[in-house]
């Protein structure tokens, strides 16, 4: 049985037949919170549900490259999703785990500057952002403010704007994900070099990705620009659709699903 989508299951199987047909040319790459996981008020309580975890697994033996692109650091992303045979790019793609890897592999375009997020919050009135509702995760050369679940989640996004502006000003570069603002140093990562790096694998010539936030659409873009240069004879952008998903999100993708249910029926689909 076709899984249904928004963009209905024949659009997308048509789309994904190549990837299915040549599996070890082909790559499995998905975001993780709000696509795998479902979003939690916290972070660290997130969770990934099994049949997720088991379809990643069948792929893993079936494709030749299975990844996790993630905001979230490698080691964690990899504890979270709980398969090591799976490559992981995290930090928005600061960071490279691949499978066998006790560490990740830093960017070293960043080197010398990963402490320049957490200086310029460390900077600010620590009480002024608990007051606004915001809190801090430390992710290293990243550092994120959230404000799901915050009394007055309007108030606290108003004080992320704040500081996202004293932050540009600052030398850094603001990111906006769903209820969270992460800063960052300049240059360096970012989806869409995730997605060139994971790609770079020899002998894959055709990728899906997955994803549902705005930083997603980074890798959306470069997934196409391969896919244009002929780099990749077959490259899916599949946006997984939610009430808090940005607009662009349905307009970059080259299909849609209707949230991660229908992201995991086509990983199913992809595994048998």
């Amino acid at each position: 049985m076709s899984p249904q989508s928004e963009s209905g299951g024949g659009e997308w199987a048509a789309r994904l037949e190549p990837l299915r047909t040549e599996p070890a040319r082909a790559a499995i790459l998905t975001d993780v919170d709000g696509t795998l996981a479902p979003i939690v008020e916290r972070a660290e309580d997130a969770a990934v549900p099994a049949a997720a975890r088991e379809a990643l697994a069948a792929l893993s033996e079936r494709y030749g490259l299975v990844g996790c692109i993630s905001g979230r650091r490698a080691e964690e992303a990899r504890r979270l999703v709980g398969l090591d045979s799976l490559a992981y790019a995290g930090n928005h793609g600061l960071e490279l785990l691949l499978p066998g890897d006790e560490a990740p592999r830093p960017d070293p375009s960043i080197a010398g500057r990963e402490g320049e997020a957490a200086a310029f919050l460390a900077g600010l009135d620590g009480e002024r952002l608990r007051a606004a509702g915001l809190r801090q995760e430390d992710k290293g050369p990243i550092q994120a403010l959230h404000w799901r679940g915050a009394v007055d989640e309007a108030a606290a996004e108003s004080c992320a704007h704040e500081v996202a502006n004293e932050g540009g000003r600052a030398g850094l570069e603001p990111r906006w994900g769903r209820k969270v603002l992460e800063l960052r140093p300049v240059g360096g990562g970012g989806k869409d070099g995730a997605i060139a790096s994971l790609l770079a694998e020899d002998g894959v010539d055709r990728a899906v990705y997955a994803g549902d936030d705005r930083t997603d659409l980074d890798a959306f873009r470069r997934l196409r620009e391969l896919r244009e240069e002929g780099q990749l004879v077959a490259g899916v952008c599949v946006g997984v659709l939610s009430a808090e998903a940005p607009a662009e999100l349905a307009e970059e993708s080259d299909v849609t699903v209707a949230g991660l249910d229908g992201w995991l029926e086509i990983l199913e689909w992809l595994a048998r």
